[in-house]
């Protein structure tokens, strides 16, 4: 699963330095990073009951999370930091299905085009993670497919952190 994931990784940065949205060394945010695990066991059966019927959302939605997250930290992170279940919190506010939305709006504060590009490029994320899952040829249902499944939610998590780091002002750039 290991090879796996690094293959999303690699999919999924080169893409996203391709359009400009991460910069070729991805950001370290150790406080946020932390979050993932528990947003992920909140986030999961959510995820996996919307998966069937709608994967990119259930793939999708977790890289506006990884972003809000970054949005997070950066603005009130002693607030949210200490928070139970930060992704209830995001989910309760407008419903898992228009999660998304209360994200771009409310917490990355989008609109118009940027709102519209967002949306876009998120959804070309969620359909390269899809269309790399069903390549696995993992049978449904199984632990192998929970721990794909697992997998690219972290990825897509991880990038969204990446995204919003970068559109925050945060560059990587290496140092001399």
């Amino acid at each position: 699963m290991e090879q796996f994931e690094n293959q999303l990784h690699d999919d999924l940065h080169h893409f996203l330095v391709s359009i400009k949205e991460v910069d070729e060394r991805l950001p370290e945010c150790p406080d946020v990073e932390e979050k993932w695990e528990e947003i992920a066991k909140a986030y999961i059966p959510d995820g996996i009951r919307e998966f069937n019927d709608f994967p990119s959302a259930s793939l999708g939605w977790m890289m506006y999370i990884g972003m809000a997250v970054a949005k997070f930290w950066d603005v009130k992170w002693e607030l949210y930091s200490e928070m139970d279940n930060l992704y209830d919190f995001m989910r309760d506010k407008r419903g898992y299905d228009s999660m998304d939305e209360y994200i771009r709006e409310e917490v990355l504060l989008l609109s118009g085009t940027d709102y519209i590009r967002l949306e876009t490029i998120v959804g070309e994320c969620a359909s390269r993670v899809y269309n790399a899952l069903r390549h696995q040829n993992i049978e449904p249902g199984t632990r192998d497919a929970f721990n794909a499944y697992v997998a690219c939610l972290h990825q897509l998590y991880l990038m969204g952190v990446a995204m919003q780091l970068r559109r925050m002002g945060y560059r990587m750039t290496k140092m001399n």
